[in-house]
């Protein structure tokens, strides 16, 4: 420690780095702890079994029927975007050949569209799957929208962890006589997946966290997709995820409680999701 500080005393710029670092982590920790505090001492005293109620009223407000949807339109989204996000990252890494200029081309898009806001994605969404294609505003409308919003995230990510990947096992793979396609499923993606995986986990978050977008696809039905209704009526209904669900508490101004109870079920939410994905990506890389 003493020598620490010794050097740093004769490096003055090493030392005012340090401290504007270790200030930039006081002020982010110090940030994001109050925020969460703030909604947990503001929405836990609010959270009611009334709240959790399987229908949704006005006297009620419960949020049962947000959740649902969103749990359900975040498990859509992925199954969409993962493997495409995924096979498209692999076919950039492991099979276009170097310098092309059509990967060149998707990586700057890719890039470029990870910026657009997502109410552009919403203008998108309603124009495209709502209107041109008579979708409605539906379940199915939302989750392809977010699916298209979350894609470039995930396939960047994943072109990066197969990237990470070192080339000897590329080269040991082929050395024993495996071809690309068992190469790449049977050494190369299974060392990628916690990469790959930590993508996933960013574009749950983005998804549970979604509102613009969502208001303009998937609407503002506080319901479930009635089961008996078919496929076609399931996706087809109108939905209202947590965060729109909160939005719309909080824009009536009627039940705020409600709506900081509504922003503490949503904090845990994503936590939950997060723990999850943690212990699983832990478990490939034991395994790897």
């Amino acid at each position: 420690m003493k020598v620490k500080l010794k050097t740093y005393l004769h490096h003055p710029g090493s030392l005012v780095v340090l401290l504007l670092t270790i200030l930039s982590v006081v002020i982010t920790v110090l940030a994001l702890g109050s925020l969460i505090v703030y909604i947990l001492v503001k929405g836990v005293p609010h959270l009611t079994p009334e709240l959790f109620a399987w229908t949704y009223n006005s006297d009620n407000v419960s949020m049962l029927p947000a959740l649902i949807n969103t749990l359900l339109l975040t498990i859509l989204a992925i199954v969409v975007a993962g493997p495409l996000g995924i096979f498209a990252a692999i076919y950039m890494v492991e099979y276009a050949k170097k310098g092309n200029k059509i990967v060149g081309l998707v990586r700057v898009t890719a890039e470029t569209l990870s910026g657009i806001p997502s109410i552009v994605y919403g203008l998108f969404g309603m124009l495209f799957f709502c209107t041109a294609l008579h979708m409605g505003y539906s379940l199915i409308s939302g989750a392809l929208t977010v699916a298209i919003m979350v894609l470039p995230t995930i396939m960047r990510t994943s072109e990066e962890a197969l990237l990470a990947v070192p080339k000897s096992y590329r080269e040991g793979s082929f050395g024993l006589g495996a071809g690309k396609l068992r190469t790449v499923f049977r050494a190369v993606l299974p060392s990628a997946v916690p990469g790959i995986l930590s993508g996933v986990i960013l574009s749950i978050g983005r998804i549970v966290g979604e509102t613009a977008a969502l208001i303009f696809t998937a609407g503002t039905v506080a319901a479930v997709p009635k089961v008996n209704a078919g496929i076609k009526g399931f996706f087809g209904s109108s939905v209202r995820t947590l965060s729109v669900h909160m939005y719309n508490l909080s824009k009536e101004g009627l039940h705020t409680d409600q709506a900081f109870a509504t922003a503490v079920v949503l904090l845990v939410f994503v936590i939950v999701i997060n723990f999850i994905s943690n212990i699983l990506a832990n478990k490939l890389k034991s395994k790897v």
